[in-house]
């Protein structure tokens, strides 16, 4: 690096073109090189991955040397600065890791194996430092292909709506293994409760990249869903020469980034930007969009000219706290509806709305609540939507459908765990950081072409809610793509706590906030609690 600190790395070149200079991918995280990282693909059950679709050579979340070398390309699998014997002390995301992505890009890049083109490639922690690296500009880097990724580690990830995520980001940390120090994240969380300089560092500054960029995403995970979409749209709407592609696809990150096809769609890209071949990557739709049908197989890979698509029509359905409905009239008597917000038995107050002709929710949406408690001077709200069948049953959706699973495997014996299964899109907000602003990268062209869901906050100050009264949120809730028959219904939950699927099983029993005592919502009448959906019908 360029301070003088030595990291490692495992490099996989074919064996049959070891003369041969050759294009070359990077896959930046602090997972370890070959097998030596605390988390495999391997542990996973449910996941629809057989024993042969990889071969252990892999790191976690990274593409397969076995895989990828025999298509011609040289893999580059490093160990972060600090992480088993690479040397230095261990950065999360930020300036120091992305630096040293740009360092290993250039060593790659000028090696007599390499052709001197370089693509940063990988899921999760690998496509969020795709961000960070490619923003740097190495020289070197011709491409990147984030497979699913956050960018803004403080609004996306770690305090998504201001409200700490106390549970994965600590547990995750403690899998990290090296010889010197780590960045304690979950010390700087308590010690950083507000968005500063610190965790302005570990924002990509995404409208700097300036090169091909293949993004892809999905609805199931808790991490990246968001980050995605959001960097997708800031290219969009700050770069007017960028050449990519985005792709929402209907399952699970680690299933569908093994999947032949999805290799071979991966090698189109590279092969175009690392080897120049004329292949036709331009004539592949730029957007492709998946929805999600939960009783019924997925729409896969439709393509659309956005997402959301141009021709989506934004509808506003209002709270009913009398009856429990979602209706396009606003009640005009006020009522209201109370859920215990610090127990984890009660799951909340239910709106409900029952479609009467086929609907698509595709898109982030967002719900205005107006919402008080007499018990704490702050409240955090969780928002979720749910799919109703034609009978009322809440549905739930499998990340990989039970025919691409282990023989013999039934619904019932797959862990609840976000890896596996799909709820709806959610939203969350801490009372106190409700202030919203003005994302300041953007111009004001720019802000007027956003869509009417989108929503930015500073999160640099706090503003407590007197008892008792009465304050107005507006929640973002995360990109969806939902698809509703006549007669089967959504409903949305306003709650006191998180929704029960994540990484780990039971994970959400460690999760913690700052409620006390009874939520109150309010609709009707001077207090119009409403949800904005993007549909497409």
């Amino acid at each position: 690096m360029r301070d003088g600190t030595k990291i490692r790395a495992d490099i996989f070149r074919p064996a049959s073109r070891e003369n041969e200079p050759l294009p070359t991918l990077v896959a930046w995280s602090p997972y370890g090189k070959t097998g030596t990282g605390f988390l495999q693909i391997q542990d996973y059950s449910y996941i629809g991955l057989r024993a042969s679709q990889i071969s252990g050579l892999e790191k976690f979340e990274a593409p397969d040397p076995a895989e990828w070398c025999p298509r011609g390309y040289a893999l580059v699998q490093p160990e972060a600065r600090g992480i088993h014997h690479s040397e230095g002390d261990f950065h999360q995301f930020g300036t120091q890791e992305a630096q040293d992505g740009y360092d290993l890009v250039e060593w790659a890049g000028t090696q007599p194996w390499s052709n001197g083109n370089v693509a940063l490639v990988g899921n999760s922690w690998l496509g969020i430092m795709q961000w960070f690296i490619a923003a740097e500009k190495p020289p070197h880097l011709k491409a990147i292909a984030p497979w699913e990724g956050a960018a803004d580690f403080y609004r996306e990830t770690l305090f998504r709506g201001g409200i700490p995520n106390t549970a994965f980001w600590p547990t995750l940390s403690t899998t990290m293994q090296g010889n010197g120090n780590y960045e304690d994240i979950s010390a700087m969380m308590t010690k950083y409760p507000h968005m500063n300089a610190y965790w302005e560092d570990k924002n990509a500054k995404i409208a700097n990249i300036e090169i091909p960029m293949y993004v892809v995403m999905s609805y199931s995970t808790n991490l990246h869903t968001e980050g995605s979409y959001r960097g997708w749209n800031t290219l969009l709407e700050t770069s007017a020469n960028f050449i990519s592609g985005f792709r929402i696809h209907a399952t699970q990150e680690w299933h569908d980034i093994y999947q032949p096809e999805s290799n071979d769609e991966l090698q189109r890209f590279l092969d175009r930007y690392l080897l120049g071949k004329d292949n036709g990557w331009e004539n592949t739709p730029r957007v492709r969009v998946s929805l999600l049908r939960y009783n019924r197989p997925a729409i896969v890979h439709r393509p659309e000219d956005n997402y959301p698509p141009s021709r989506t029509q934004y509808h506003t359905l209002y709270l009913d706290s009398g009856n429990g409905s979602l209706s396009y009239e606003c009640p005009k008597t006020p009522a209201t509806a109370s859920y215990t917000a610090d127990s984890w038995d009660d799951e909340g107050s239910h709106f409900t709305y029952t479609f009467s002709k086929y609907t698509e929710i595709l898109g982030p949406s967002k719900v205005k609540l107006f919402m008080s408690t007499k018990d704490k001077d702050d409240m955090d709200v969780y928002v979720i939507i749910h799919k109703l069948d034609v009978d009322g049953k809440d549905l739930l959706c499998l990340n990989v459908p039970l025919d691409q699973q282990p023989p013999g495997t039934v619904f019932e014996n797959i862990d609840d765990m976000a890896l596996y299964k799909y709820h709806g899109p959610t939203g969350r907000l801490r009372a106190s950081k409700r202030a919203l602003g003005q994302d300041p990268s953007l111009s004001e062209e720019q802000r007027n072409s956003q869509a009417p869901t989108e929503l930015w906050r500073p999160y640099d100050q706090e503003e407590k809610v007197a008892a008792g009264t009465v304050v107005e949120l507006d929640i973002p809730i995360w990109p969806a793509g939902m698809v509703f028959e006549a007669g089967e219904s959504m409903r949305l939950e306003v709650k006191g706590h998180d929704h029960r699927l994540h990484e780990y099983e039971n994970l959400h029993l460690m999760l913690k906030n700052l409620n006390v005592g009874t939520h109150t919502v309010h609709t009707g009448g001077e207090y119009p609690s409403q949800i904005l959906l993007p549909l497409v019908f």
